[in-house]
């Protein structure tokens, strides 16, 4: 993989009434943040060290449940933020940085898993399904509960990580697209190269079969 970024904390210098007025960069905006980044000729380092701070879990979420498997998921999210350094110029509305991040590392998830060549069982969950795709909301959270949460609920995310690792890769990918990332699911279908009706039956019958691996943690 291509060596890691070194980048340095320190604090941001804008441009104000007054001369030399300095901001620290945890101060910033998202869209600050990114316009400082495409100010000059290379990223600001500390407006992207901000941004590389408050993301690198969303990356690090996505990438484990898309390559639950993988053991160079680091190596993974440091070339996605390599990519993200080298191309952030590009992105015209810095608002909406989270959902270009989220587009960037499921591409090179895709790219990776196209040079791997892996081989893929038959996925008879792809079997016509006649029921409507319902609008049920599945919360998945990462691994690390926060202090307050209650054992069963931290047993609950533990066994839905599980469940959702245990997916046919296809529909493991498409739940996590639509669920983690938030993903529309017309762009599921562009980035997956698959009919809008087959996202919408695989995310169906994902949720089917978590739900039905879940059952005695939901009725609790």
């Amino acid at each position: 993989m291509t060596a890691s970024l070194q980048v340095s904390w320190s604090r941001v210098r804008v441009e104000d009434s007054e001369p030399h007025v300095q901001i620290p960069a945890a101060k910033l905006g998202n869209s600050e943040l990114v316009q400082l980044c495409q100010a000059g000729l290379r990223p600001d380092r500390v407006a992207f060290t901000e941004l590389l701070r408050r993301y690198q879990s969303h990356v690090d979420r996505v990438l484990y449940h898309l390559a639950p498997d993988w053991d160079d998921r680091a190596d993974l999210a440091q070339e996605v933020w390599i990519r993200v350094y080298r191309n952030i110029s590009r992105l015209k509305e810095p608002a909406k940085f989270r959902g270009w991040l989220s587009r960037i590392t499921t591409n090179l998830f895709y790219d990776e898993l196209r040079k791997r060549k892996r081989h893929r069982s038959p996925l008879s969950l792809d079997a016509r399904l006649t029921m409507e795709d319902g609008d049920i909301a599945w919360e998945i959270a990462s691994g690390e509960p926060g202090p307050d949460e209650s054992l069963a609920t931290h047993e609950f995310y533990g066994q839905l990580n599980d469940a959702i690792s245990e997916l046919p890769e296809a529909f493991r990918t498409t739940i996590v697209l639509r669920e983690i990332e938030g993903l529309a699911y017309e762009e599921i279908a562009e980035i997956t190269g698959v009919s809008l009706g087959t996202v919408k039956s695989r995310i169906a019958r994902a949720r089917l079969r978590l739900q039905g691996q879940l059952q005695n943690y939901l009725k609790g």
